[in-house]
């Protein structure tokens, strides 16, 4: 059930973030709402039980598109949305759009890492370059599209280490923490070089 009114809200000061984690809502909220004052930031599933759109987009930028314009469309209220993935150099790109469901089944981090793995055997150490990317959009009720990017550079490694994160997180040796795994970083640490970070700040520019 919803716990806010979408009628009682002003368009002027509120921002739909169109997903269902809290913690996600509380990242963008944290870089945005400096550069966005006396705007507040609600997540979609607070407002009501909406279908979720279909994601076939090419792009992390088109589905993050297509998610922030359903809720907007939605709930006729500012929305922001974010897409993002993993891009392996040596695999022209891949597992990219499909990073979530590249084995199969939706969210099976374990299948997704062992098919990451077999893929890259045989691939040289300089060979394994690769990035978490993200993509986030704000849309406006009139139509305006803002659209930020932001990547954390790695490699892949060739075994899961740390407990830590999700996701392809274990394999995944960011350049700017040398010597540990994505998984092995405390959140703080994470958020640091979040992908979704610099996609945000480099929103957050332009709504400066």
């Amino acid at each position: 059930m919803p716990t806010i009114d979408i009628a009682s809200l002003d368009p002027a000061t509120t921002v739909v973030v169109a997903t269902g984690n809290a913690h996600k809502v509380t990242e963008i909220e944290a870089i945005l709402a400096p550069v966005m004052p006396d705007t507040s930031f609600y997540a979609l599933g607070e407002l009501g039980d909406f279908p979720e759109p279909v994601e076939n987009g090419d792009s992390f930028t088109e589905n993050a598109i297509i998610k922030a314009q359903a809720a907007c469309e939605q709930t006729g209220l500012p929305a922001v949305a974010d897409d993002s993935g993993l891009v392996v150099d040596a695999l022209s790109g891949e597992p990219g759009i499909m990073s979530a469901r590249w084995a199969g089944v939706h969210g099976d981090d374990a299948r997704n890492n062992a098919k990451l793995m077999r893929e890259m055997e045989g691939v040289a150490d300089e060979d394994r370059t690769a990035r978490f990317h993200s993509s986030v959009v704000l849309i406006y009720p009139g139509g305006s599209v803002l659209t930020g990017e932001g990547d954390c550079e790695g490699m892949i490694g060739r075994e899961p280490k740390g407990e830590n994160g999700f996701g392809y997180d274990p394999l995944f040796w960011p350049a700017e923490t040398p010597g540990r795994t994505m998984a092995e970083l405390e959140p703080a640490e994470k958020n640091a070089i979040s992908h979704r970070g610099y996609a945000l700040a480099d929103l957050a520019r332009q709504l400066s």
